[in-house]
């Protein structure tokens, strides 16, 4: 039976749940000829054309993890002095780690994962849009393509994707993030945030795997703190199930 752990943005860093675990199949990653696709993305922060959205600090009872997610739209070129417009082409770039207590010379290693991802949303679209993902994990890359959907406010914010392996026997991931603060005056607001990560595989001796992470706490300015758990179940017939609960600080640039 094969472990799997689900692809989306990234449930991948938690104890003893690599993306690909050493109990499943090995399956080779992308050639290495495709993974300047992945450094050229992450170049295009650097460029300007994207910015850093937020960064999360999670400090669990089992382990840390760190969080840098942001999603922009391009910019169209314009004549100088005119003011940038946005294109349909959205890009996503999430980096998520994680430290386990338990960590020693050979078990309960560190755990990371990186996924970038391109979409067209046309405004028609209401938000809807074909994508295509490239996930990089401690053993390999791996190409995804589907669905999104992607709705932001000034208050709230939807992402979600479908995406499947570009792969024989590929696993389905199912992704969905949703944030609301809410007021109260000023500066100050009440943060809430959902996350569900989900994969399912076509294979019939893998196994499901469903992550859960939840954020509620309290937004100063750029800052947001307070409680969060972290909840992972993997299985087919029987699941097991890990929890995480802690805190988190989280800041937004």
């Amino acid at each position: 039976m094969r472990a799997i752990v689900a692809g989306g943005p990234l449930a991948a860093p938690d104890r003893g749940l690599a993306p690909r675990t050493a109990a499943r199949r090995l399956r080779a990653p992308l050639p290495a000829r495709r993974a300047p696709l992945f450094i050229v993305l992450v170049a295009l922060l650097w460029a300007g054309q994207a910015r850093a959205q937020a960064l999360e600090t999670f400090g669990g009872y089992e382990r840390a993890t760190e969080d840098v997610m942001f999603f922009t739209f391009f910019k169209k070129p314009v004549p100088a002095g005119e003011t940038l417009a946005r294109s349909d082409v959205l890009f996503f770039f999430r980096a998520r780690a994680s430290v386990d207590y338990a960590m020693n010379g050979t078990s309960n290693l560190p755990q990371f994962g990186l996924t970038s991802a391109v979409s067209y949303n046309p405004r028609a679209w209401k938000g809807f849009a074909p994508v295509f993902v490239v996930q990089m994990f401690n053993r390999g890359t791996f190409a995804k393509a589907g669905v999104q959907f992607a709705r932001t406010g000034r208050r709230s914010t939807v992402f979600s994707w479908l995406v499947c392996e570009t792969d024989r026997q590929p696993v389905v991931d199912v992704f969905i993030l949703g944030r609301y603060i809410h007021r109260l005056n000023g500066a100050t607001g009440l943060f809430l945030q959902g996350e569900s990560v989900n994969a399912f595989p076509t294979a019939a001796d893998d196994q499901y795997s469903f992550t859960q992470r939840v954020r509620v706490g309290v937004q100063v300015h750029r800052w947001q703190f307070g409680p969060g758990v972290d909840i992972t179940r993997t299985g087919r017939a029987t699941y097991a199930t890990t929890t995480n609960i802690g805190a988190f600080v989280r800041c937004e640039f």
